[in-house]
């Protein structure tokens, strides 16, 4: 069983800063990607920052420039620098992990959400 244990949610001032961690634990084998994904009040989950297993990262356009992701393989972790952050940014953020299973059968893991909410 996977497990994906997040960090570092909580409330900050427009302008202020926070770092989010997600650290996998168990049977994992052959990660592919993580990323981390936010939803806010009434909107869909979307797709804030990724980073592929040869270290490639993509962002949301409304992240770029101000979020910067990274990750540590020996730890399993994965973070989410979040700089200049703006009252849009309040959401709850998942970490996703995909990778491939021995048998080549893919899989997804979701961490349980941290709350990030960012005051005017």
């Amino acid at each position: 069983q996977v497990q994906l244990v997040e960090s570092g949610g909580g409330l900050v001032q427009a302008g202020g800063s926070l770092t989010l961690s997600c650290t996998a634990s168990g049977s994992i084998f052959s990660i592919n990607f993580m990323g981390w994904y936010r939803q806010a009040a009434g909107k869909q989950r979307e797709l804030v920052a990724g980073i592929n297993s040869g270290g490639g990262t993509n962002y949301a356009d409304s992240v770029q420039g101000r979020f910067t992701i990274s990750r540590d393989n020996a730890k399993k972790t994965v973070y989410l620098q979040m700089n200049s952050l703006e009252p849009e940014d309040t959401a709850v953020y998942y970490c996703k992990l995909e990778g491939t299973w021995y048998s080549g059968t893919p899989y997804h893991f979701w961490g349980q959400g941290t709350q990030v909410t960012v005051s005017s």
